[in-house]
């Protein structure tokens, strides 16, 4: 069984289901530029996130890291990171722990379709 891990290389806790944030996109709650942030992004979060998990599915067993993502989709980290983790989170991606070098020259979790 391989155990599904979070953007920060930690065991998922045990989830029967997940209300991602309650239907809205992730957001610091004291902080009202990311609440704004967060509502300017919810009429395109729903398609971005299904066009992330696309191209993390296009990219089979050999999966991709955000940066790739990033790259592939000529995203911004902060949109395509959003929406792996919202997919990690809801249970539809993993990362058994393998990392992969970022253009930067840094590690990276890679992501798969479950």
């Amino acid at each position: 069984m391989t155990i599904q891990l979070d953007l920060w290389g930690k065991p998922f806790p045990k989830r029967k289901s997940y209300d991602l944030y309650n239907g809205t996109p992730p957001h610091e709650r004291k902080s009202e530029t990311s609440r704004e942030a967060a509502q300017s992004i919810e009429p395109v979060a729903l398609s971005l996130r299904e066009q992330v998990f696309a191209e993390i599915k296009r990219c089979g067993d050999y999966g991709a890291t955000c940066d790739q993502i990033e790259h592939s989709m000529d995203g911004r980290h902060q949109t395509i990171s959003a929406r792996v983790r919202e997919l990690a989170l809801s249970g539809r991606i993993f990362s058994n722990g393998d990392k992969r070098k970022t253009r930067s020259g840094r590690n990276a979790l890679v992501w798969r379709v479950r």
